[in-house]
């Protein structure tokens, strides 16, 4: 994909003349002023407050039209003279406030020139809808002496993700006040996941207990400069044995949960399920992500990405019952829950159709509780109502789903991975199902993911004890 944009040209000194001007044309958004608040630090409510905007109107004139003013400098950087100008100074007389919503036009107009310095004067001009001047100013710029066409690059696309909207910074504020999670760590022998286990640590999140070869967990502590005096090491021989001994552990009640290491997850979870000396209870174990999706307005779950690889109806109806048990410790109501197919009509000749269909039943009949079921469905009926709406599907779930529930581990974790690498979506991972929580995120994941997983896990089993 070609990513440049038109080549952006000049005007030297000596092509310029007094009352060349140009100018441009501006809609004022919410989104100019909260960008405007993050790059400078001004978190005056004069400016992102609305309300109390209205009884501060010299502050509101100030403010808003410090984001007006900074059109100038795209006007002298970009068009006049353009590229190779440099800004020396600029004044700037603030007149009338500029409201969210009202279109300004700003302009530049030459009015001296200074052939000694090539310094040039410009007036600077803001006026709104009604023609009415918003700032006045004169700015002086030096202008360049070569003609400049210069090929640059579209800017990235800002997306912009609300407090309220950070599920990592709510889950973190969920977990205050709760006594650290007990954990073993299951052979912790790379950066990724033993700093994970540790930053859990110092949040007051978990107490880690690391099970797994001393001699490397202690190789990388010392590479990565991590303090380990107030950490359990229990030393195996290898990765095989470091998940042995922490069913152990889990078995006589020596740890809450666990987290996974740099080990397969095969591995990790053939212990977990061994008939004699893992973890299991009479429910099948399945992973559950919660995603903090830019673009989706609240968390959304997604199972199973990483345990089960072809499930059966049966271990299906486990793997939802699972994830619905997730949501409900968390407090966050009865989840809608999408039964992804590749179409959202019942077909013998796609399997997954008819596994829909029957969960569907299956919690009519009470199999399954605490959820609002539909399926099947495809992904984008799922979280799209517009595509609902299009494919004349009308359910509580379709286009406003809570839980994806997919056909197969294939499907999960390309979905998963489609959403981490191409739309910057952070996730969390736990295993539900066993005695106690296993924390599960992929090798690949930083230790940000790790503490999140962390905390979703402390919050899931403290929850679980009432």
């Amino acid at each position: 994909m070609n990513t440049n944009i038109a080549c952006i040209t000049n005007k030297p000194y000596d092509e310029l003349k007094i009352d060349d001007s140009a100018s441009l044309t501006r809609t004022l958004t919410k989104q100019d002023i909260q960008l405007f608040a993050i790059v400078t630090g001004d978190m005056n409510p004069a400016h992102l407050d609305e309300e109390y905007a209205k009884t501060d109107v010299f502050r509101q004139i100030v403010g808003h039209g410090m984001w007006t003013g900074s059109l100038f400098s795209t006007l002298l950087g970009m068009y006049l003279p353009g590229p190779g100008t440099i800004y020396l100074s600029q004044t700037l007389k603030f007149l009338r406030p500029v409201k969210l919503g009202e279109t300004i036009t700003a302009s530049v107009t030459i009015t001296k020139k200074d052939d000694a310095h090539k310094h040039v004067i410009l007036q600077t001009l803001c006026v709104n809808e009604k023609g009415e001047h918003v700032i006045e100013g004169e700015a002086l710029v030096l202008a360049p002496t070569e003609k400049i066409c210069w090929n640059g690059k579209a800017l990235p696309e800002v997306q912009m993700k609300a407090p309220e909207h950070n599920y990592e910074q709510w889950l973190l504020t969920k977990i205050k006040g709760l006594k650290p999670l007990k954990v073993g760590v299951v052979h912790p022998t790379d950066i990724h996941s033993l700093a994970g286990a540790v930053e859990a640590a110092r949040a007051g999140i978990i107490e880690p207990i690391l099970i797994g070869p001393e001699h490397k967990i202690r190789k990388v502590a010392e590479d990565a400069h991590i303090d380990l005096n107030s950490y359990t090491i229990i030393s195996t021989l290898h990765s095989h044995a470091a998940a042995a001994k922490a069913m152990e552990m889990v078995n006589r009640g020596e740890v809450e949960a666990l987290m996974k290491g740099k080990l397969a997850t095969e591995e990790l979870m053939g212990a977990a399920v061994d008939k004699e000396k893992g973890i299991r209870t009479g429910r099948r174990m399945s992973h559950v992500f919660v995603l903090d999706v830019p673009s989706y307005p609240k968390p959304l779950f997604l199972t199973d990405a990483a345990v089960n690889i072809q499930p059966t109806l049966l271990e299906k109806r486990d793997i939802v019952q699972n994830a619905i048990d997730l949501f409900q410790a968390l407090k966050l109501g009865t989840p809608k829950v999408a039964l992804l197919s590749a179409v959202e009509t019942v077909t013998e000749k796609i399997p997954s159709t008819l596994d829909a269909t029957a969960l569907c039943k299956m919690a009519e009949r009470g199999q399954i509780t605490g959820g609002i079921l539909d399926g099947p469905l495809a992904f984008d009926n799922a979280v799209s109502s517009e595509a609902a709406a299009i494919k004349g599907i009308h359910s509580e779930v379709a286009g406003n789903a809570d839980i994806l529930v997919v056909p197969d581990l294939e499907s999960g974790n390309m979905l998963y991975k489609q959403l981490r690498y191409f739309s910057g979506v952070q996730g969390a991972g736990i295993v539900l199902g066993g005695k106690v929580p296993i924390i599960l995120t992929s090798r690949a994941s930083d230790t940000e993911n790790r503490v999140i997983s962390c905390a979703l896990a402390l919050l899931y089993a403290r929850t679980q004890e009432i």
